[in-house]
Order: C-alpha cells, then structure tokens, then sequence
C-alpha cells in the first residue's frame, strides 16, 4: 500500500514538473548561471513515514503453545532536517551527499493466535544517515527544471537499545530512488523532491542477549525477517 501511494505521487510530481515547451513562451530565467557551478550547497526539512516490513514464520513456544503474529499495523510519520553538497559532473549529471537527521517511529502491533490478546510496541527511531545518490536532470525550461535521483542510503539508528519486545539492528543500508523539480526564484532555488526508501538487509536483533525468559524471546523468533522502508517528502533550500 505504501509503495502504491509513492509511486502515485511520484507520477503527479512529474506530471507537474514535465516542461510543455510548446505551450509556454520563454520567461526571464532567475538565477541563471547557479547550474554552472561544479559545487552547490543547501540544507533541507521534510517528512516521512518510516514503516517495517515483517516475515512471520508461525512459531509456536513449545511450552505454552503461544503463537504471536506482529505487524506494522499503520502509518508512522516523522521529520527530518540536513544539509546538502552536490558535486556536479556533467551538464545533467550530478552527484549528491545529504547527512540527514530522522525523528520518527514504527508502531507494532501482536495478536496471540492461542488467547486472541493483543500486545503492541512503539519503537522510537533516532537515524543518522548519509544517503549518497546520482542526480540525472531533464534541460531547464524558463524557471523550474525536473529530475530524478537514485542511489543508497546507509543509516545508523541511535536509539536501537531501548527497542523491547523486538530489537532492530542500528545499522541498516536503503536503496533510494525518487523524482523532484528545481524552481529558480529570484534568490534561491526551491526544491520540492519525492523519494522512496527500501531496506536492503534483515535489521531484526535475532540474537537478543538481553533476554533470558521464554515469555520475552518468543517475540523475536516470531519474526524471520524485517526491513525498513520509508517514504519522504522533503523541501532543499539551495
């Protein structure tokens, strides 16, 4: 559901952005020679909805005979704020750094197939991230200029060690992938961008050195698998 509403809004982004040059006469172009320079700077704010994806595997404890479902059972949205450097390497080709900052959480939800009680988690997140993307642009046309970007995005969460009935790993790497617009104003470029996150790797903690009952650890072999996906709209000041 999630990656469906990415792919729409990426699609309505475009739409909007796709210059129609037979239909429009030129404009007084602002900031006309920013393109130029091989380094651009800026920082950026924005919001997303960090989710988890989880593989169920059916265990059942063999001494209770509990069996715990989990889900991520709706949307966690946050916001983040960073800093942008983009090199460029050729009139249309660029390549960009964003240390970034995210605040956000990912709601979990368990039901005990056997008793049908319910338990749920709000695993708080603290990233820091350092996404690392390839930036392709279409010809700039009178005062807006689309693109779309590509790349990866390892991140480090801070805050892993409070997480309780499951434990996510803190590092994790993203596959990014995502489209947005240049406008030129008159002393600065606004650029409104769309981009969809998906985990590469398991981040679940299988281990769990911390729990020693059987009642705590049958949460964590509930779960094969789990990865971490996320949707962000962000706003560059450049």
């Amino acid at each position: 559901m999630r990656m469906n509403i990415a792919i729409c809004l990426l699609a309505a982004l475009f739409c909007l952005c796709a210059p129609t040059a037979k239909a429009q006469n030129r404009k007084i172009q602002h900031k006309p020679y920013i393109d130029q320079r091989v380094l651009h700077y800026g920082f950026f704010v924005g919001v997303h909805d960090q989710g988890i994806s989880l593989r169920g595997n059916g265990y059942i404890d063999p001494a209770t005979g509990r069996q715990w479902m989990v889900k991520n059972d709706r949307p966690n949205f946050g916001f983040h704020v960073g800093v942008l450097g983009e090199l460029k390497l050729h009139q249309y080709v660029a390549l960009r750094a964003l240390p970034t900052l995210y605040f956000g959480s990912k709601h979990l939800a368990y039901v005990d197939q056997l008793t049908g009680e319910h338990q749920s988690q709000d695993m708080k997140s603290t990233y820091i991230g350092l996404p690392i993307l390839a930036k392709i642009s279409a010809p700039r046309w009178n005062n807006y200029r689309p693109y779309i970007v590509a790349g990866i995005n390892p991140m480090y969460d801070l805050t892993t060690g409070k997480h309780t009935l499951l434990r996510a790993k803190p590092l994790s790497v993203n596959l990014e992938i995502g489209l947005g617009c240049d406008f030129y104003l008159p002393f600065f470029k606004l650029i409104p961008e769309l981009k969809f996150s998906l985990g590469l790797a398991d981040i679940l903690d299988h281990k769990r050195e911390d729990l020693h009952e059987a009642e705590d650890i049958i949460y964590t072999r509930s779960v094969d698998r789990a990865t971490s996906n996320m949707v962000t709209l962000t706003l560059y000041f450049e």
